[in-house]
């Protein structure tokens, strides 16, 4: 079976692939206007990523091309999403699942960018927008059972970042502002930035920005109470240079993050046996593993 990484650079909008030991560099997309978020669906072929475009702007995109680059298009267009940033696929659902953090919104669509849907709203004004601590970042879903999990980074090194957790579907006669379902699971964070879930060991990985020690680290907890011992976020990787992206391979017991001094890193899911696949490779953001064939 084969198996690639899929990995954006902020800087020079560049989506591109290596091997997971980060050879074989191809280049698969140029253009991009600060792409954040990326997802790849092996089976029909597609890559999707996010561009933030200009955080002051409503002008955020999220584009679709096929594994080689070809067929490029934009499904959701600028203006329908404020500053998408990390990106999930539920391909049985067949939707797309962002966050909007300046728009300040959980958001969804189908494959194709139809029927755009805001599945969470935590603020509505440009003093709202002004408070990061309603700037929803990373998104992790649990199809099986229907919910979604999301950061809220909070303000640069405050110590107010949250991670919650939500039913996929609106709560009948409830709205994306009024929800009664959202639980904060983790509260008092440096700054979580992307969600990943090991569904098999039922953990929550994220990458968590800010100061050290807690911040610039690859930190986890089991996603349900009392089990072994509790939630309590245990940090499994540490020197991360402004870290963004996270991609699991549960499989391979092989985690791969990236950060904003261009490296790109893997580890084992308990953070043993470290290694730098890559350096100076640009401002990377996000990164996805997928199995090919």
């Amino acid at each position: 079976m084969s198996s690639r990484l899929f990995i954006l650079d902020l800087a020079e909008g560049r989506v591109f692939s290596v091997q997971p030991d980060g050879t074989d560099k191809k280049i698969i997309a140029i253009g991009g206007r600060r792409p954040d978020g990326v997802a790849v669906d092996a089976e029909a072929g597609h890559i999707y990523w996010t561009n933030m475009g200009d955080p002051s702007r409503n002008d955020g995109s999220i584009e679709r091309c096929g594994l080689d680059g070809s067929n490029r298009t934009t499904i959701i267009p600028e203006g329908a999403t404020f500053t998408p940033k990390q990106l999930q696929i539920d391909r049985r659902g067949g939707k797309l699942y962002w966050c909007d953090r300046e728009g300040m919104r959980v958001m969804r669509a189908n494959l194709d960018g139809s029927d755009i849907e805001t599945l969470v709203q935590t603020g509505a004004t440009d003093a709202d927008r002004r408070d990061a601590t309603n700037w929803c970042v990373g998104i992790a879903l649990d199809p099986g059972r229907g919910q979604i999990y999301w950061t809220q980074k909070g303000p640069d090194n405050a110590g107010k970042g949250r991670i919650f957790r939500a039913g996929i579907e609106l709560p009948k006669g409830e709205t994306a502002a009024k929800r009664s379902d959202i639980e904060v699971l983790h509260d008092g964070l440096p700054e979580p930035i992307d969600l990943e879930i090991d569904h098999a060991k039922r953990i929550l990985y994220w990458t968590d920005r800010g100061d050290p020690p807690l911040g610039n680290t690859v930190a986890r907890a089991y996603l349900d109470a009392g089990r072994d011992g509790g939630t309590a976020p245990q940090i499994v990787f540490r020197n991360l240079m402004e870290g963004i992206g996270i991609a699991l391979d549960g499989a391979g017991d092989r985690m791969f993050m990236t950060d904003l001094a261009g490296s790109v890193y893997v580890a084992s899911l308990d953070g043993s046996h470290p290694s730098v696949l890559l350096m100076t490779q640009g401002n990377l953001s996000g990164i996805a593993y997928a199995n090919l064939s």
